[in-house]
């Protein structure tokens, strides 16, 4: 039964640990009351809600508004993905796809930024017809989990995109069988598990319930919000809807193992399809799923299309309704039109043991969370030459998702027109050459957690909106949210050559992570309004990124034969070691801000510049440690003097402005 929530009911103000609406002294209208709503702000001491109705695992908003105050005897959790309870009051469980009963693990609450609520996935049969031989299947399907994995084919023939994968260990946890199934045994990576309130993951999710605290709750984040016999807010469960950065989703927990790959054409065994036209109309159908084997598609087209698909968490991390989906074999697409029109369509999908590489296609998305190319769960995917464009909300060009993998892109054009959606949103560790990148309504990269994004001799163009949910504007950002999609760790941005354009707003933001910077002869263009070059800083937790006054971020940045304007933003709660090199310049001054670092800390902002390189100064600045080999001179070439916190002298210049330092060294 829907949840209705009349205009009397929306005038009652509850106590501490309650809800507080205006015209009205009642302290009990909602006593042993469960209402729902989505966050839009976060406070201390509670939140405020749009509230709405929730039925069949869908949230529809009103007009109304509350806010609730928590305390210390509320209680936090998170609703189960199919089969899991309802949360209490009126509102019905959501059914199960295919009414199956198995227990779910939860994974996470978030963030990306703008994001969206996880359906539960529903799967059509479609009549098939089947195409057969002796070598290959090639059938209408609906796969199911269950069956073990068969070994993965090999790559075929035929020259793959430039570029080694990126080093390192492939991401942890199970990649899905060869049918098409996710893995069994959800106690997977870092990556999938979802954060515990003082944001390190959990060492054993298994099928428990996630570790829930109120450190979870963020702007876009759907509740249910249950009342005692008092008024007085007893807990509060996370239906989803949170998202990670930039429009990137999180939200209701799905385990692998509930997966089921609904799919018009699924292949087991070497299959080649040419000159074909391939139209998917089911909901949450992949028009080709490949499971083994080494299938090749190529002078065809393929059209996804559909109205009722559902898109969220299942899309985003498991690949369902992707139009081109490998979870298991080796798939390559040659010279392929694909065209996709329906919510979690990404075009190609590579998840777990799944390769797959994509050349001399064209890709065009519309809907939300439906990337051009796609890689999760360790998936590892191989661009070249490829014309893609999304328009859909969380739909990023280049995307990856929870548990990451591997993307390695030479050349082509990548565009993202869609709200949140980042020309590349990185949870994996992807290589980009000679490729044109471009983010119409959101910044141009943003990488979470332990991964790494590498370009090379890349045009790289982001438009950021200004928004109330953010500390500020950014074209590229590193940073930790609470969504589990990513393991904690380090975030690395590396770049030689090439272009950066930012449209709006500051150039670097680090918040929440350990990040790492490297910067090589680019060719950089600020917005008219350049915030800052860098901000390395906590966060106010709008977003539910780490803790507020402890959610600074530990940077190390360098630059070589790089010029660069603007100021870096630093705070206590933060670490800054930068490092100017090979001919650098910068153009800005060192400001120390501590509006995010609540009660402060030993955080410190260290700058090194070598022989060759120079800081042109515009403003008074504050470092911790300077190491100066260089020249250091105001914008009219005057002398900048330099003094210690203590006082002493070390520089006396003839410039209006002062670099004030703890340590100094030339």
């Amino acid at each position: 039964m829907r949840k209705r929530l009349t205009a009397l009911m929306m005038t009652a103000a509850l106590a501490c640990g309650s809800l507080i609406a205006c015209g009205s002294d009642s302290t009990t209208a909602y006593a042993s009351e469960t209402i729902y709503g989505e966050v839009t702000a976060v406070s201390d001491t509670g939140f405020t809600i749009t509230v709405g109705t929730y039925e069949n695992n869908e949230l529809t908003l009103g007009e109304e508004t509350a806010d609730i105050t928590v305390s210390d005897s509320t209680t936090y959790s998170m609703a189960m993905a199919g089969g899991g309870e309802a949360p209490s009051g009126d509102g019905e469980a959501p059914t199960k796809p295919d009414d199956a009963a198995t227990e779910e693990s939860t994974e996470e609450t978030t963030e990306e930024t703008t994001e969206e609520t996880t359906d539960e996935e529903t799967t059509e049969d479609t009549e098939a017809t089947e195409d057969s031989s002796d070598d290959t299947a090639m059938t209408e399907a609906t796969v199911e989990a269950g069956a073990e994995a068969p070994a993965a084919g090999e790559a075929p023939a035929g020259d793959k995109p430039d570029g080694e994968a990126p080093s390192g260990d492939k991401p942890e946890g199970e990649a899905p069988s060869g049918d098409g199934e996710a893995p069994a045994d959800s106690e997977a990576s870092a990556e999938g598990e979802a954060p515990s309130g003082d944001g390190e993951a959990p060492a054993d999710m298994g099928n428990a319930q996630a570790q829930i605290s109120f450190s979870d709750i963020e702007v876009g984040t759907q509740v249910a919000v249950t009342f005692d016999a008092d008024g007085n807010v007893e807990s509060v469960e996370i239906l989803g809807g949170t998202q990670s950065a930039m429009g990137q989703p999180g939200g209701n927990m799905t385990s692998a193992a509930d997966i089921t790959y609904s799919a018009l054409y699924e292949y087991n065994a070497d299959e080649t399809v040419e000159g074909e036209t391939i139209a998917s109309t089911g909901t949450d159908e992949n028009a080709i799923l490949v499971t083994d084997g080494e299938v090749t598609v190529k002078d065809s087209t393929i059209t996804r299309t559909s109205d009722d698909s559902t898109g969220g968490d299942n899309s985003s991390f498991y690949g369902v309704g992707a139009t081109l989906l490998t979870t298991g074999g080796t798939l390559t697409v040659d010279n392929v039109t694909i065209d996709s029109d329906a919510a979690g369509g990404a075009g190609v999908f590579a998840y777990g043991d799944g390769v797959a590489y994509v050349s001399n296609s064209t890709i065009t998305t519309q809907q939300n969370t439906s990337g051009g190319i796609h890689v999760a769960g360790g998936g590892t995917l191989y661009a070249n030459d490829n014309t893609i464009e999304t328009n859909g909300e969380s739909s990023a060009a280049i995307r990856s998702d929870r548990g990451g993998g591997t993307m390695v892109v030479d050349g082509g054009t990548y565009t993202s027109n869609g709200t949140g959606s980042p020309a590349v949103y990185c949870t994996a560790d992807i290589t980009i050459s000679n490729a044109t990148l471009t983010a119409t309504g959101a910044e141009a990269v943003c990488i979470e957690g332990l991964n790494s994004l590498t370009l090379t001799d890349c045009d790289l163009t982001g438009n950021i909106p200004t928004s109330e949910q953010n500390d500020c504007d950014w074209n590229i950002i590193l940073y930790q949210s609470m969504s589990g999609d990513s393991e904690v760790g380090n975030s690395t941005f590396s770049m030689t050559g090439g272009s950066i354009t930012a449209k709006n707003g500051g150039m670097f933001y680090t918040t929440n992570t350990e990040s790492t910077f490297v910067l090589e002869n680019v060719d950089i263009t600020y917005a008219d309004e350049n915030d800052f070059f860098l901000k390395v800083t906590g966060n106010a937790n709008q977003r539910g990124w780490g803790t507020s006054g402890e959610n600074g971020a530990q940077c190390t940045f360098t630059a070589i034969n790089q010029e660069m304007e603007g100021d870096i933003i630093w705070d206590t709660i933060s670490t800054l070691d930068m490092e100017m090199t090979d001919g650098s310049v910068l153009t800005g001054a060192f400001i120390d801000d501590e509006s995010a670092a609540g009660n402060g800390g030993d955080g410190y902002a260290n700058l090194t510049i070598d022989s060759s390189s120079k800081w042109i100064v515009t403003g008074d600045s504050v470092l911790t440690s300077l190491t100066n080999n260089g020249t250091i001179v105001d914008e009219d070439g005057n002398t900048v003097s330099i003094v210690g916190a203590d006082g002493t002298v070390y520089v006396e210049g003839t410039s209006s402005y002062t670099i004030t330092v703890s340590e100094y060294a030339d």
